[in-house]
């Protein structure tokens, strides 16, 4: 089998990926190899099929689909937003589910309603910069960062942050609470336009067995 009649499927590495593989396992889809956490292989392949995995981090995902060094991408509806690549977003898968919210003390919540110029810290400066200027048109400060975003409004670096919520628990050990949910987040699967068109077969036959499996 050529290389080109793969079709390529780039995961976001971690727990999206474990379910991700669980997933193809149950629409007959051997994937035994990417599913060896002992490896260190990088490429997995499913030669009956045609079918080609690689591991990725999440925000690399929705370029190496963009670009076309995967046809396929299974990735979060944050970084696919945050990353706003020109992509079909074509399934959502479901699991992963999680908020993208304002959060801060309880003492912040005055600043959010009063529309005050205030500073943002985030690891999402796009998605802060939709929801304050467009959806709230309030003026404010986007602080970048790539590490523990809770530790910004307690040392005084920004008055609230903009981040991703699963429980909550790390924010009440902080000191923090939710003070605006921005999105509801989840797994998604992205595919490339041209890819669409050459291998739309395969592609809508792949998409439609997932579906009818999440719908179980």
């Amino acid at each position: 089998m050529s290389e080109r009649r793969y079709l390529t499927i780039a995961l976001t590495k971690g727990r999206l990926a474990h379910d991700t593989l669980e997933l193809f396992e149950r629409i007959g889809v051997n994937t035994a190899g990417a599913m060896d956490k002992k490896t260190r292989k990088l490429i997995f392949t499913n030669e009956e099929l045609g079918l080609r995995f690689f591991l990725a981090k999440g925000p690399d995902v929705p370029t190496y689909v963009y670009y076309g060094a995967a046809d396929i991408g299974i990735v979060g509806r944050d970084t696919i937003i945050e990353e706003n690549k020109k992509l079909y977003e074509v399934l959502d898968l479901g699991y992963g589910k999680c908020r993208m919210c304002v959060c801060g003390p309880a003492s912040a919540r005055r600043f959010l309603e009063g529309g005050d110029q205030i500073r943002v810290a985030t690891k999402y400066p796009n998605i802060a910069k939709d929801y304050f200027y467009r959806r709230k048109n309030q003026t404010v400060e986007i602080i970048k960062l790539n590490g523990s975003i809770e530790l910004a409004p307690i040392v005084g670096l920004s008055e609230v942050i903009v981040d991703i919520v699963e429980t909550g628990s790390t924010l009440r050990e902080n000191g923090l609470e939710v003070l605006e949910e921005v999105l509801d987040l989840s797994a998604r699967m992205v595919v490339n336009q041209v890819s669409m068109k050459m291998e739309n077969e395969r592609i809508t036959d792949l998409i439609t067995r997932l579906r009818n499996e999440l719908a179980k």
